[in-house]
């Protein structure tokens, strides 16, 4: 983890309710909250964080963490084999407001299905697009756009998930080849 992440995640025991549907399930969670160093409570008014299975919903009241679910609106996804210490990084990570998605639970960064360019990526994101194809490196854009470093990485990386690519060069390619697709010779 890095020393910004350890700064956003608090150091103490965090206080965790367990949510399955069978008792078995609940026991052996709770047990993993344990092992991680934290402490289960059967109240969610006086959770931090909720660990769930995959099998449950929970209400939006309480950060998540699902075990072996494939809901993408959770702010913790994780495999249905998580260890404890991934269990226990997800449950400080989340905790702290960062969303945490397991290799193993996801395909990594989906492209959305929308079609119209202008539409998907914000002004902004655009500008760091453009900034990309120029060449720049995330200082350069800093500088360029007026925004932090840490936003500007931000954007690239929704940048990149709205284009389903994983290099500025395939970004820019992708980007290119939607605008080439969409545009409408007169």
């Amino acid at each position: 983890m890095s020393v910004a992440a350890r700064k956003l995640v608090p150091e103490r025991p965090l206080r965790v309710a367990v949510d399955a549907a069978e008792l078995a399930r609940r026991t052996a969670l709770s047990k993993l909250v344990v092992q991680a160093g934290h402490v289960v409570v059967d109240e969610r008014n006086f959770a931090e964080v909720v660990l769930s299975d995959g099998n449950r919903t929970s209400p939006a009241d309480r950060p998540t963490v699902a075990i072996g679910s494939t809901d993408n609106d959770l702010p913790g996804v994780l495999s249905h084999n998580a260890n404890v210490s991934q269990i226990d990084a997800a449950l400080r990570a989340v905790a702290a407001g960062l969303i945490v998605r397991s290799p193993d639970a996801t395909d990594g960064f989906n492209s959305e299905p929308e079609s119209d360019l202008r539409n998907l990526l914000t002004p902004r994101e655009l500008e760091v697009l453009t900034a990309i194809a120029d060449g720049d490196t995330n200082k350069a854009i800093a500088r360029r756009l007026d925004i932090s470093l840490h936003t500007v990485k931000f954007h690239i990386e929704s940048v990149f998930r709205k284009l389903g690519a994983r290099t500025r060069t395939e970004a820019v390619a992708k980007a290119s080849e939607r605008r080439r697709n969409e545009t409408v010779i007169l």
